[in-house]
């Protein structure tokens, strides 16, 4: 008779060969868990939305390391219903995460029983639906495994790899070919920067195949006016549509403002916003998005706009910093350079930024990409604004000495890179020896 020692390692090594959240190796910060909760409140719960009960379940997932059980299970419950109402069945292998993450959540609330149940459930669920492909992953579990790493900004090529698998094996599910196609054109991220023919193909696919997905519109809208197509009456009526979806961070309005100030203008992409804002006054994701457009008036406009659009732009960004407690640090920069850009106070820009500065110092809890881009964006502002260079190239070097890739990592070493090209510093040879010992990292 087996002992309870050995039941209980049992169990744990059967949780331990489970696909699920539990098991996918997310150890993400606790800063990040909660920036990630709050993005994850913004894409909407409407229904139809196809990637609902994958939603749930990171949402419970994310709940559960925060430390919040309860949360955790009502989540995992939403996702398993949320799966019967989209898939039309009461089960099948798209609850094969879900029962996992069930299955260890029980576990560590010391409920055994209930672990060992829902073990046997997945059990279930994989001899009655096993893979097509012998050697590979069930696809629904590939297809919620590239979801899940998307939202914590994993690894791109596994992401696309996941979804290839899945699609092989299943290729009749437009939600995965969407995804997997939007995946590989936000690899092309700058606005002068074409995807590759073969994608660009991919992305007119899966439009056709996905009509009613205005996010995978504004994207398509985008890529034709990057091959140089006119594209304004395209945009103005895709932006009709985005009006009267429900509102969420997939529902098409942040992509379509890009293509309102990249082709259009900044001042229509403010009226959308401020359209959008008018229909759901309450809607804190369209705060964010309309904050960007005042931000764009501010930064990018050759003479400062009128001193209503400032104040709109300066409340609009306090209270979005005030709606997302923990994913705001790139507001706070934002505000901080609108009152230095628009001169509207040089002494509460320097008040924000040293705040930022200070805490980092103290706590030392921000992500290596938010450590970047506030030691850049600081940087200009020294650069630019107090004409303290030699101070600006040591917090040029604080962001480039961090080795994680990012824009502002590589903006900070393009800055260096023309400090040293010049040869008008003196600190010349320190940057030189700098960037060399870079290279050797």
């Amino acid at each position: 008779m087996m002992s309870a020692a050995q039941s209980q390692t049992t169990l744990e090594s059967k949780l331990e060969a489970l696909q699920c959240h539990f098991t996918w190796n997310l150890d993400p910060s606790r800063s990040e868990l909660l920036r990630r909760s709050e993005s994850l409140e913004d894409i909407g719960t409407e229904e139809g939305n196809s990637w609902l009960g994958h939603i749930y379940n990171l949402r419970g997932f994310i709940q559960y390391k925060l430390g919040f059980t309860e949360d955790a299970q009502s989540f995992f419950s939403r996702a398993a219903e949320a799966f019967r109402q989209i898939r039309h069945r009461n089960e099948g292998p798209w609850l094969m995460v879900n029962y996992g993450n069930l299955a260890w959540l029980h576990h560590h609330l010391g409920n055994q029983a209930e672990s060992q149940s829902y073990l046997s459930k997945v059990d279930a669920l994989i001899n009655q639906y096993p893979s097509p492909s012998p050697d590979e992953l069930h696809p629904e579990i590939y297809a919620e495994k590239a979801w899940t790493l998307m939202k914590f900004s994993g690894e791109k090529k596994l992401i696309v790899d996941y979804f290839q698998r899945a699609i092989k094996m299943q290729p009749d599910m437009v939600e995965w070919n969407t995804s997997h196609t939007l995946e590989l054109v936000h690899a092309f991220k700058h606005i002068d920067e074409k995807v590759e023919a073969e994608i660009f193909e991919k992305l007119r696919i899966a439009r056709e195949q996905d009509p009613e997905n205005l996010y995978l519109a504004a994207y398509y809208l985008e890529q034709c006016a990057k091959l140089g197509e006119r594209i304004e009456d395209e945009a103005r009526e895709l932006a009709r549509k985005v009006l009267r979806n429900p509102v969420g961070s997939y529902g098409g309005i942040k992509p379509l403002l890009w293509i309102y100030r990249n082709y259009i203008s900044v001042d229509e992409a403010i009226a959308l916003a401020e359209e959008a804002l008018k229909k759901h006054p309450d809607e804190r994701y369209l705060k964010r998005c309309a904050s960007l457009c005042y931000k764009w008036i501010i930064y990018f406009s050759d003479r400062l706009p009128e001193r209503s659009k400032i104040d709109r732009a300066i409340r609009l960004h306090e209270e979005v910093i005030s709606l997302y407690p923990h994913s705001s640090l790139m507001k706070k920069v934002d505000l901080a350079n609108i009152y230095a850009k628009s001169n509207y106070s040089q002494a509460k820009a320097e008040q924000i930024f040293q705040e930022l500065l200070e805490r980092d110092r103290i706590e030392n809890d921000l992500e290596p990409t938010d450590k970047q881009m506030l030691y850049n964006n600081y940087a200009k502002r020294l650069f630019f604004d107090h004409q303290e260079d030699q101070k600006a190239v040591q917090y040029h070097m604080k962001a480039a000495a961090i080795q994680n890739q990012s824009s502002f990592r590589a903006n900070s070493i393009r800055f260096l890179e023309r400090i040293k090209d010049k040869d008008r510093s003196p600190m010349c040879r320190e940057i030189a020896e700098f960037l060399e010992n870079l290279k050797e990292l």
